[in-house]
């Protein structure tokens, strides 16, 4: 296991955990915690298979530090800005990298752990968790791309209302509106991770690893070019003999 002050990561077998750990904080999110929370997910990606994300204490993650956001707004602009691209690496990094990335969600995942949320790949959530775009209760302005990502993922009017209201939701109703795969009460929580990593394994990487780049290179630009580029890939994977090996194995059976 490798732990700093502020993230803790484990490699077992074929699944990297990274676990946010600032307990006392509900693992606020600081400088260190973000920039930290970047290089474990670059580190455990080139190791692993599949990445799982979850944080200490019974929480996901509250959000921006107050204290750190406070102190960096006392030093200047250009100390804040570097929270805030940090953060911004840390959740973007998601879309670049060749496996998938899990969020396990317990507790809350307000403002930036729910900003964290929607940038992974696959998310489960426990039924009694608490999600929410909480920057408007504070009089504040979504920070860690939630201003783009939810949008994307809800479409406009239905993230507007989400962030302008500060809608609390719970896992369940993450579940209903697509922000969640699938949740669980708290007795059946982790065989519900277990379960999405199981099934994650079971993929071809190489199959994993093109997927993820066509749908998020795709959705930077019109339809029609992520078709040609969908056949391009497409085209590249069963070249490659790894997968023409399995395609052989799969006729004999």
């Amino acid at each position: 296991m490798s732990v700093s002050d502020v993230v803790c990561t484990r490699l077992d077998g074929d699944v990297g955990h990274v676990l946010l750990h600032r307990p006392h904080a509900r693992n606020a999110i600081t400088v260190a915690l973000a920039e930290a929370l970047h290089d474990a997910l670059v580190d455990l990606s080139a190791r692993a298979r599949v990445v799982v994300v979850r944080g200490a204490g019974g929480h996901f993650c509250a959000g921006g530090d107050v204290d750190e956001v406070t102190r960096l707004r006392a030093a200047g602009g250009d100390a804040l800005r570097g929270l805030f691209d940090a953060f911004h690496r840390a959740c973007s990094v998601v879309a670049t990298l060749p496996v998938p990335v899990v969020a396990a969600v317990e507790g809350s995942a307000t403002a930036g752990g729910f900003e964290f949320v929607q940038a992974a790949d696959v998310v489960v959530v426990r039924d009694d968790a608490v999600l929410a775009d909480n920057h408007a209760r504070l009089g504040q302005v979504p920070a860690g791309g939630g201003s783009q990502r939810l949008p994307r993922l809800l479409g406009p009017q239905r993230a507007l209302t989400h962030v302008l209201l500060g809608e609390r939701l719970s896992g369940v109703e993450a579940v209903a509106l697509g922000l969640a795969w699938r949740s669980a009460p708290a007795d059946g929580f982790e065989a519900l991770v277990d379960e999405v990593v199981a099934r994650l394994l079971r993929g071809d990487p190489g199959a994993a690893a093109r997927t993820k780049r066509l749908v998020h290179e795709g959705l930077r630009g019109p339809l029609e070019d992520g078709l040609a580029q969908e056949t391009e890939v497409v085209l590249e994977h069963l070249a490659d003999p790894a997968v023409s090996e399995r395609l052989a194995r799969f006729r004999a059976r």
